[in-house]
């Protein structure tokens, strides 16, 4: 019998938080973003934000699959750190998340880096 591992996700999202002379990155230790873990991340990015950490690096190194509800969220982060005059950059995309950034002509609207290094140097 196959078990569906999505059911019975009632566990927080592995996101690991760490500040980088003055930038914070939030890196997802995930294999999936999408439906069942993306309202955890928008807020997570929401209360850094308000918590007055206005530039951010999201690393997706780990992140294998992505949904639009994984990109909604991504979305909203960039948004919300616009209005605060903050900076949202990607780092680490792995080929088929960043296929679907390309599918959805996002790759045009975030600031996407090869590696979290390239983002910290250059983000």
């Amino acid at each position: 019998m196959r078990r569906d591992r999505f059911q019975s996700r009632n566990q927080t999202m592995n996101i690991l938080t760490e500040k980088h002379d003055g930038k914070t990155v939030l890196s997802l230790k995930e294999e999936r973003l999408d439906a069942h873990n993306s309202a955890e991340l928008k807020d997570r990015i929401l209360k850094v934000l308000e918590n007055g950490s206005h530039n951010l690096i999201i690393d997706l190194a780990q992140v294998r699959f992505i949904d639009s509800s994984g990109l909604g969220a991504l979305l909203s982060g960039y948004k919300n750190a616009g209005l605060r005059s903050g900076s949202f950059v990607l780092a680490g995309l792995q080929p088929r998340v960043h296929s679907m950034f390309e599918l959805t002509r996002l790759h045009r609207v975030f600031e996407i880096y090869a590696n979290l290094q390239e983002a910290l140097d250059g983000g």
